[in-house]
This record gives C-alpha cells, structure tokens and sequence, in this order.
C-alpha cells in the first residue's frame, strides 16, 4: 500500500505530468526550466527539448503534449514514472534525500591543513567517538556515558552497536549510573540541523522574519567578568599578570576540578549533547584546534558562526583539541565551593588547556575565553594578539583599528572600499595578520539598514539573534526595543558581509590605528604617534562614556582598558605593547592616535567630530597623504598634528581652536592629562618577569606638565 501511494504521488506533482511515447521516440515535455526530471536522469545540456518524430509543433515552438500514446512492439504502453521508491516507513524515505555533507568555511586557493591517509567512514566515525568520549570522561569515577552519535529521536536502535567502547582511564571508585546510559552526541551539525534542534526542544527560540534564529541566553544577557577565574599554578604565577588592575583571578587546581566534575557529570546527565570541532586562526600555521561541548543548539550554532569551519577532509583528522570548553551554562556551580561567589563561574585551566562554564548561558563566554587562551598561547609564539578591527585596501595595505565601545571601530573598520580582514580578534605572526575568527559577533541595538547595511543584511538564516524583541505574529525584530536587554547582537559567518577577505589573512599592517571618543574634546581629530606614543597610548586604552543622567552627574567619566581589551588579555600589557611597537618597527607601520569624539568643548557643550570629517582622516591615512603632512605638537600631550588634511575644516585639527574660552580648555586638558597619570601607575613600576622595569622612554611618551 505504501508503495502504491508513493507512485500515485509521484505522478500527482504540481506539474502537469508528461507521458513518454511508448513506439521508443524522444521524451516530450512542455518546458525545461532545470528542475523537470527526466527518466534516464539527464537533460540536454542546452537545455532544449526536440520535439517528437512527427510530432506537431506549436506556433511558440513547443511539442505538443499526446494524449494518446502509441504502443511499442510488445503491445505495453508505459508511462514516465520512475521505478518505484524502495521505502517500507516514511523514515526511510527521509533517508533517501539526504546526502552526507559537513558546513565548512569557504577557502579558496588554500589545502587543508591536515595530510593523512584516507581513512573509511566507519574509522573516522569510531576515531571522533572515542576523542568525544575521553573528552568526556570525569577524572574520579567510572569513565562516564557510552557516547554515540546521532540524535536520539532518530537513533536509539544503533546503542547496542557502540556498546563495546571504552576509555583508557582506570576507575577509582566504582562503576556508577552514569557509566550505564548513552550519551547522544550531535556533532557539527549544520545551521539548519541546529535550527530543528533549537525549535523543538528550546523554549524562546524563534525564526524572525529575515530568517535569522531568534533565542534567549537566560538571566545572564551579557559576561559575568566578576565571575571569570584563572587556575594560578608554578607555571601561570610567573607568567600571568596578576595583582591590581589585572582581569585575571586567580583559582586554585582542586576548585578547578570541582567544577569540572560537575559540569561533565551534568552534560553526562543529559539524553545529548553538541560537539563542534573547530578552528582558530586563519593562519594555518598557527591554527588551533577547539572542542566546544554544550547543552544547547543555541550555543552550538553560535560557535559554528564564531570559530573558523573544517572541510570533511580536515574533519577526518582532526583528532584530539588542542581546547577544549565544556559548556553546563544552565547548572550552577556549588557557591560554597572556594573561591565561588556566585552561582555563575567561568574557569580556566591553561595547563589542562580546558575551559568550564557553570550558571550563565551567554554565548559570549565562550568566544572571549577563546580569545583570553589566545592572549596566551600565541605570545608565547612570538605571536602578537590583538583586540583589534582590521581592513586592507585594493594594493594590500593593512590597517588595525583598535577601540572600546562606541569609538566607531567597527564603523570604520567596514569600509566598502576594503576587503574585511575581521572587526574583533586577530593575530599578527611573521606572515602577516590573521582573523582568530570565523564570524562577526555585532551589536544590534538600534540597529537600521540605513546606518549599518552590511550587520543589516547579514542577519538572515544561519544567524544567531541574541535577545531582541519581535512582532509575535510577522516576527519582525524591533531593535530599537531594550526590553530584556540593550546588549542584543547578532553572531554570522564572516563571508555573510559582501566584501570579506576570504581567507581572512594579509600582509603585514601598514598603519596602526587607535581610536578614542574624547567626550572631554581635548584630544586632536587625528594624531601621529610615535613608537614610544603608541606604546603608551595602547597600554591606556582611552576613551571617554557620556555619564548618565541617573546619578546626576553630567561631565564626561574616562575609560581606560589596557590594550583596548583589558578584560580578555593574560600577560601584562606591557608585554603587548613591547610587541606591537617591535612588529611596528621591524616592518614600517605608522602608529594615529584619532579621536572621534568632541571639539570645541566638552559633551554638552562643544560638538561631536562629524563621521564624514573622520571618513576623510582615515582615508588619508589609507592613502598615504597624511604620513607626508606637515606637523606640530601641542602642549601637555606632546601630539604631533598636522596643519591640514584635504576634507576637514582646519580649525578644528588643533582643539585649541575650536575652543573659544581658552582657560577652560587648558583646565580640561589638565584634567584629562592627570586621569592619564593616575591610570599609567599601575603599570609604571611594573617588573616583567623577574626584572625589566617599564622603561623611561614610555613613561615619557605621556602628558608632561
């Protein structure tokens, strides 16, 4: 019965069927339009169809249809059915239209990164096994769940087969439940595998009107950096920065190991789980491979966006991670565990190269670990991390955009007369710049086609909409609304933005860019900086917040962020600096200090520098006309500025001029030169190492007054 009603509707399509002429002659057909399908699988190249031998051909040329067909020498008419679909449940039948495929980031003109012997499918698959499965394993116990792949809605008859797996970590206490259960195991599934998953068994996850996956990350809507801690062992208490003003807390390794045990005997617990094997680093030399366990679709399409996407081939052998994160972001840590102070906790252990998430589902987490291990490792490659933007024009010149929030660096980093390197992370190694990533990870709020229609246009399937509001019926999205958060983003693979540089590498940067909103408007539109300027200027990390109106205070408030990305790095910034200003100098890069906040007085009463003006300094810098400039320094800051850059009105590239009252200036270039002084303390007696003080010529390159 089942075949009969899988051949009444094959022949029962939307399109007129077409019956074959049964004397053996041409098949006929109204129109070729690439998805008519014909029974011996093949159309014309030119995609013409010849009509019949005497057929009558219409006045537009096209066969017309027989309506009664001739028969062949034996007498038997057939029509044009293909054979029957050898399908006995409607399961079997979904089978036979998939094809094996693994989502991969586009590389063009490059070989994966791993050679090997072939292997077959069935050693690939028990290889990933088994790496999934000791990755799982908890350290005190039986080794944990019998792993498999595939979903358990759809798999639960294949169990027994990989019953016979185990690990090779001998057991100290005895065998436990969780040693007896199967573990399902979704391994890099696809956007659209991860959309199945998210919407049937997540609750506030949605598809919105561009197509984009619409989710919620629970009560955490941004990181927890209080929370954030560092294992500190006789390795990392050397080389980490720790002390004041550090983002690195420390732990020790026992708590370290509470946590762990409990985040994988939660991801044990559950029916199934989400692995991504990926990548970071565009650079193939230095690439990185990354394992991200997690209890959600949601967490799992994200990190497919975020980190860089293996072929099928670099899959086979990808083996074990050189990282690995092991995401239980709904279970909370044990808050009497030490050094826990709240049911959030986010540890790393760089000796074990591990990573655990307890109490907060915001994916975020996850992509700044990454970056924090990477602030690690690659220094100690002679690699310099950079929380940095980054572009390059049409004849190969680099530029790095370094900037906190709301200093326009991804504004001015996506220009559309460059090719997009990254806008958030990269490495800078001896063959030039590299995106950590695979994807972008862009602010939503107040987003608008106008403003922003590259971020516009790239939200659409595959992307990852975190907390935004939307219409329940035509599920299109308001940005504008801040009702669970104003932190909503947006997560997509890097080639949804038209002019990326696939693969997303290039030279050595040509111009190194930091940029501030001086709310004080004091600092000039556009600087250039020495080495020693830039060294220190980097190490501060400046800008300034437009203060609230809540607490009544309305002068501006300074921000200062070593290396523009405190938060994340693992050494001192000095070490950064020492190695931007090294790199700067062994391959000509000219360091800008541009400011893309006010002029001619402070917030409230002078104006903010119009992006147009702002456009053109970078373009100037771009082209190679501003390093030719004439130039002169101002006072306290000793800023070299020039005279004129072509499109900016020149009174306003020497604040002074732009401020009528000239007292006042002077008084708020003072206080902004002693807010530098007091930030740069923390770091001026610093020893790096077990000596090499900062040296004077940094400190010198500050306000002196």
């Amino acid at each position: 019965m089942l075949l009969l009603l899988l051949q009444q509707r094959k022949g029962s399509g939307s399109r007129t069927a077409v019956p074959r002429e049964c004397s053996g002659g041409q098949d006929m057909a109204a129109e070729n339009n690439g998805e008519f399908s014909f029974p011996n699988g093949r159309a014309e190249a030119n995609g013409s169809v010849m009509p019949p031998a005497g057929g009558v051909v219409t006045r537009k040329g096209l066969p017309r249809i027989q309506t009664h067909p001739t028969k062949n020498q034996n007498g038997i008419c057939h029509d044009d059915s293909a054979p029957p679909v050898k399908a006995q449940t409607i399961e079997e039948l979904h089978s036979l239209q998939k094809k094996k495929s693994t989502p991969t980031t586009p590389i063009t003109g490059a070989q994966g990164a791993f050679a090997g012997p072939p292997l077959t499918e069935e050693e690939r698959r028990m290889q990933q096994l088994q790496s999934i499965s000791a990755s799982l394993a908890s350290l005190t116990r039986e080794t944990g769940p019998k792993v498999l792949k595939g979903d358990p809605a759809r798999k639960t008859a294949e169990a027994p087969k990989v019953a016979h797996h185990h690990h090779h970590f001998t057991p100290t206490v005895s065998v436990s439940d969780s040693a007896l259960k199967f573990t399902h195991v979704l391994y890099n599934l696809s956007p659209a595998e991860l959309y199945e998953q998210a919407i049937k068994y997540e609750h506030g996850s949605f598809i919105t009107s561009s197509g984009a996956l619409a989710t919620l990350s629970g009560a955490k809507t941004g990181r927890s950096p209080r929370d954030k801690r560092v294992v500190r062992d006789e390795t990392t208490d050397d080389e980490l920065w720790w002390g004041k003003g550090s983002p690195n807390i420390e732990m020790d390794e026992h708590t370290f190991l509470v946590n762990r045990e409990r985040a994988v005997d939660y991801l044990n617990s559950l029916e199934k789980v989400f692995v991504n094997d990926q990548f970071l680093n565009w650079d193939p030399d230095h690439r990185i491979k990354v394992r991200i366990v997690s209890a959600r679709a949601y967490h799992s399409l994200f990190m497919h966006n975020m980190c860089i996407r293996p072929t099928p081939e670099e899959l086979e052998d990808f083996g074990t991670p050189d990282f690995t994160i092991y995401n239980a972001g709904q279970f909370p840590c044990n808050r009497y565990t030490h050094y826990m102070t709240s049911s959030t906790s986010i540890d790393i252990n760089l000796a074990r190269r591990e990573m655990v998430i307890l109490g907060t589902q915001y994916a975020g987490e996850m992509k700044k670990g990454l970056f924090s291990v990477m602030h690690y490792l690659m220094p100690k490659r002679q690699i310099l991390s950079l929380h940095s933007g980054c572009n390059m024009g049409k004849d190969g010149d680099v530029a790095l955009f370094f900037g906190l929030s709301g200093t326009g660096k991804t504004t001015l980093s996506t220009d559309h007369n460059r090719l997009l390197v990254g806008d958030d992370e990269h490495c800078w190694s001896d063959n030039g710049v590299s995106n950590i990533e695979g994807g972008c990870y862009a602010k939503c709020v107040d987003l608008s086609r106008e403003k922003e229609p590259d971020i516009w246009n790239a939200i659409k399937f595959g992307t990852v909409l975190e907390n935004v509001v939307f219409d329940g019926h035509t599920r299109q999205v308001d940005y504008s609304d801040k009702s669970v958060t104003e932190n909503t983003r947006a997560s997509y693979p890097i080639e949804y933005i038209p002019n990326a540089k696939i693969p997303c590498v290039g030279p050595h940067p040509k111009n190194v860019i930091l940029l501030a909103c001086d709310a004080f408007g004091v600092l000039p539109p556009v600087s250039k900086l020495n080495l020693a300027q830039t060294m220190y200027h980097f190490i501060s990390g400046y800008t300034a917040l437009v203060a609230g109106t809540e607490d009544g205070i309305k002068e501006p408030q300074a921000t200062f962020s070593a290396c523009f990305g405190a938060a994340f790095i693992m050494l001192h910034p000095t070490k950064y600096a020492a190695m931007l200003a090294e790199k700067m100098q062994k391959h000509g890069a000219t360091g800008w200090l541009v400011n893309t906040g006010w002029s001619g007085g402070r917030y409230g009463a002078g104006n903010r520098i119009k992006l147009a003006y702002t456009r053109k300094i970078i373009d100037a810098i771009h082209s190679g006309s501003l390093p030719k400039a004439t130039y002169h320094k101002t006072q306290i800051f000793g800023l070299e500025i020039p005279t004129a850059v072509e499109g900016v009105p020149s009174e306003i590239l020497n604040p002074v001029n732009a401020w009528e009252d000239k007292n006042a200036y002077r008084e708020t270039l003072l206080k902004l030169a002693g807010l530098f002084k007091k930030n740069f303390e923390v770091f001026a007696n610093h020893k790096i190492g077990k000596g090499n003080k900062l040296t004077e010529e940094i400190l010198a390159a500050g306000p002196i007054f």
